[in-house]
């Protein structure tokens, strides 16, 4: 297996998770219906901050591009729950990237850190479509300009994992690893809808 057949695994194999966590209902679900700027900055606060914490502490652990990679994605996520937490006196819950947990090694944390992009990325367009709909282009620019960064970390994690992937066993682990990160943001996005009452399911 080489990158290109990595991400062809795990966006295929997940792919209606993906497609409804890129949905309209995504922020509506994280925010718990209260789509406003305040709840919407919260969201952006919660993921960032979960994100930093754990690339840094899988970091500390790593070495070579692995390390690079994670250092400089811990670096970027704290800056921006720092920015966002400057944004909003709200709070919401968490959770999203709890499938993060479950990645040992360095084949699995690489293939986590792609899908955590990959995710990330979904939900990164759709708070660029928040910001549009509140006339607010600067800081629809702002996450556009996020978007060109998780695409640019996607790269860097893919080459991550190309160098610690020595046999296909660690390319295996590194596909469930992914899929399982993709799976707990899934997760989470359905148990809040269900809990308001939302079909999750149609995408809209």
């Amino acid at each position: 297996m080489d990158t290109a057949a990595f991400v062809e695994a795990v966006e295929d194999g997940n792919r209606t998770e993906l497609s409804r966590l890129g949905s309209s209902k995504s922020l509506y679900a994280l925010t718990g219906g209260e789509m406003d700027e305040d709840n919407v900055f919260a969201v952006v606060e919660a993921l960032a901050t979960a994100q930093a914490d754990r690339y840094e502490s899988w970091a500390e652990h790593a070495d070579g591009e692995l390390a690079d990679a994670l250092s400089a994605a811990a670096d970027a996520e704290g800056e921006r729950a720092g920015d966002a937490a400057g944004k909003t006196d709200e709070t919401v819950e968490g959770g999203v990237f709890g499938g993060l947990d479950d990645c040992e090694g360095a084949a699995e944390r690489a293939g986590g850190l792609v899908a955590a992009t990959i995710v990330t990325k979904k939900l990164q367009e759709q708070l660029v479509g928040f910001f549009v709909g509140q006339a607010d282009p600067t800081t629809a620019q702002t996450f556009r300009s996020y978007g060109d960064e998780l695409d640019e970390r996607r790269e860097a994690a893919l080459s991550a994992l190309d160098s610690v992937c020595t046999d296909d066993a660690d390319w295996e682990a590194a596909v469930e690893a992914a899929s399982g990160v993709v799976t707990a943001a899934y997760d989470v996005y359905v148990d809040r809808l269900e809990a308001m009452g939302v079909n999750p399911k149609p995408v809209c």
